[in-house]
């Protein structure tokens, strides 16, 4: 983000990393994460903790919830709950997609790999897989402690144990079985030769499932728990609901973008990582659909080849440029945006709503 993106965000940065604190403080300090054992399972739940993300699902449970006139304290459980959660997510994630490094660290199943030959004496391919069984079961102990997160607000603020109940039920239902539909649906589009037979409605609802579901969610959460609202019918519910959705899912194709032109001593991620692991994005949809054949030539020597060559990487991202690929995956975030924020202004004005408005511009400007 350049200097003058970084002065026009400065409150909003500075409103994040103060919930940020807030959160971790909360998450690295609780007493369920002492309780993890063996150690191998304890380093690997705090892992990604320990390196910090950017906990934006987190800042905006809490925002909406001081949105709507909520006491942003009573969240704090909620919001850690959710960056757990979304944590988890990104453990699995990265063994499904074979990821090597995250946050410009290696990867929780890869971390362990090392471990695992260095400390047991495993081969290589048993090493490989103590990776992968390691980074499974601490994301399975990292989803448990979420929904255990949420009960604090219960026992340590008093709110409505039918509306913990509710928001834990929505969780470990709406949320994770849409999730688990988008990551599996990512898996498949990425197998598949015929992306051409997709439409691009299939793209976005991969991608809302997949990533606007969580923002969703922590929109709705948030709403919710600052208008004790223990049904979820609330009008301003529904509103911050669509807002952090649609934000959500543009967050992802931003995310994209980056994933193509990005920096990746900003990103934490190869530069080409999703060209080589034949992510179906919006991009390479658009681009396979205006392409020549000799473009389209040149983009399938590159997409799910994970031996492709830097210039093959080269080649195809000036190909995805040529044809507006980028661009027009840049003004579909932006349509999206705008859109989220007309439901955004249906909300009562205050200093929260300004600061989500400011989170829903940042999305599509960021450069991480």
């Amino acid at each position: 983000m350049s200097a003058t993106s970084s002065a026009r965000y400065a409150e909003l940065l500075e409103a994040l990393a103060t919930r940020r604190q807030r959160v971790y403080d909360y998450l690295l300090n609780h007493p369920y994460g002492q309780r993890l054992r063996p150690a191998h399972i304890q380093e690997a739940a705090f892992h990604y903790l320990r390196l910090g993300g950017k906990s934006l699902r987190p800042a905006v449970l809490m925002l909406s919830c001081a949105a709507v006139g909520g006491d942003e304290a009573h969240a704090v459980p909620a919001a850690a709950g959710v960056e757990l959660y979304h944590t988890w997510t990104l453990v699995h994630d990265d063994i499904i997609d074979r990821d090597e490094t995250r946050r410009g660290a290696p990867t929780v199943h890869v971390a362990f790999a090392q471990r695992g030959a260095a400390e047991f004496g495993f081969s290589d391919e048993e090493a490989a897989h103590y990776g992968r069984v390691i980074g499974i079961l601490a994301g399975d102990v990292q989803q448990a402690w979420s929904y255990m997160l949420f009960y604090d607000m219960y026992t340590r603020y008093g709110i409505d144990a039918a509306l913990v109940l509710s928001l834990i039920a929505e969780l470990a239902t709406d949320v994770q079985l849409t999730l688990v539909e988008g990551e599996t649906l990512d898996v498949q589009f990425a197998a598949r030769r015929d992306t051409i037979h997709l439409s691009e409605n299939d793209v976005l609802e991969m991608l809302r499932k997949k990533t606007g579901v969580l923002y969703a969610y922590a929109g709705r959460a948030g709403a919710r728990i600052g208008l004790g609202d223990v049904v979820g019918d609330h009008p301003l519910v529904a509103k911050i609901e669509q807002f952090c959705s649609q934000c959500g899912t543009a967050f992802q194709l931003q995310d994209d973008l980056l994933g193509v032109i990005g920096d990746s001593a900003k990103t934490g991620k190869p530069v080409g990582a999703d060209l080589r692991e034949g992510k179906k994005t919006l991009i390479l949809f658009h681009a396979l659909r205006h392409a020549d054949e000799g473009q389209r030539r040149v983009l399938m020597e590159a997409i799910g080849n994970p031996r492709a060559t830097p210039d093959e990487i080269e080649r195809a991202t000036k190909i995805l440029e040529q044809l507006g690929s980028l661009a027009y995956t840049q003004q579909l975030a932006e349509r999206m945006v705008r859109s989220a924020l007309s439901a955004l202004m249906e909300v009562p004005p205050s200093p929260y709503r300004d600061i989500l408005q400011q989170w829903a511009e940042y999305l599509i400007d960021r450069s991480v």
